[in-house]
């Protein structure tokens, strides 16, 4: 599988799932661009990848989206992929004590911004006859997620938007598929953990065990695994793959219960 001569633009891609997905890619010959809101991971990146694009942005700001999505096309003449991974955690509470402000920052963050960057980039997309938008949703986007509404009702909603693009691009050539990966080995599947073990009086070792049994073949994912999906469905292998979940997990059995 490679993108030689292809570009390829990546959210949060600093960092986690979206500097794993980078690094693969560009070891099958893509051109990178990262985009991140922290300004420290993309300093770090830069300088382990300095042959890569970066920049620093809000994914969830329209103006700054639509500002970055032409400067990737006037610097590459247009975009082959596209890996919608920015995302956050959210809350986690119960429904009755999620705060409206909560609630609204992650979804802007892990459903709006995946609609900004497919509509900036679309147009150039449907002008070359081809593209491949690739958007990460999770295991919770198909299970539920207990004391974590705002994540899951987001990751639901990556879901039904990915199947949509799929129906609406298809006839001019761009592919939509959306990744679920299960519980992700790193920084930031710790934060959750001790977040639910704060609200439900469980030890952070019996939620990582509880997550751990939740799926069949009883381990967490690591961040390459999705990497490696996100290249089979960037590559010209999948090119009659649209419109497909692609789960990454495991085999979740009974997600976050």
């Amino acid at each position: 599988m490679n993108l030689d001569g292809q570009s390829v633009l990546i959210t949060a891609g600093a960092s986690g799932i979206g500097r794993a997905i980078a690094l693969e890619v560009h070891n099958a010959g893509a051109s990178v661009h990262v985009v991140d809101i922290d300004k420290v991971a993309v300093e770090r990146f830069a300088e382990m990848m300095p042959e890569a694009m970066v920049s620093i942005g809000d994914a969830s700001d329209e103006s700054q989206t639509r500002s970055i999505a032409e400067q990737h096309i006037r610097t590459y003449g247009g975009i082959d992929v596209l890996v919608n991974c920015a995302g956050i955690a959210g809350p986690t509470a119960p429904i009755q004590d999620v705060a409206l402000d909560d609630w609204h920052r992650c979804m802007a963050v892990s459903l709006d911004s995946t609609f900004l960057y497919c509509r900036a980039f679309i147009p150039s997309m449907r002008s070359a006859g081809h593209g491949s938008i690739i958007n990460i949703s999770s295991t919770a986007g198909w299970h539920g997620y207990p004391l974590r509404s705002p994540y899951a009702a987001a990751k639901w909603a990556v879901i039904g938007l990915t199947k949509t693009l799929a129906m609406e691009l298809g006839p001019y050539g761009i592919r939509a598929n959306v990744i679920c990966p299960g519980s992700i080995n790193g920084e930031r599947m710790d934060r959750v953990i001790v977040a639910e073990s704060a609200q439900s009086g469980l030890s952070p070792q019996d939620v990582r065990k509880k997550y751990t049994n939740s799926c069949s073949l009883r381990t967490f994912i690591d961040a390459e695994d999705i990497a490696r999906m996100a290249l089979f469905l960037a590559s010209s292998d999948a090119s009659r793959i649209t419109g497909q979940i692609m789960n990454v997990d495991g085999h979740v059995e009974n997600f976050g219960s």
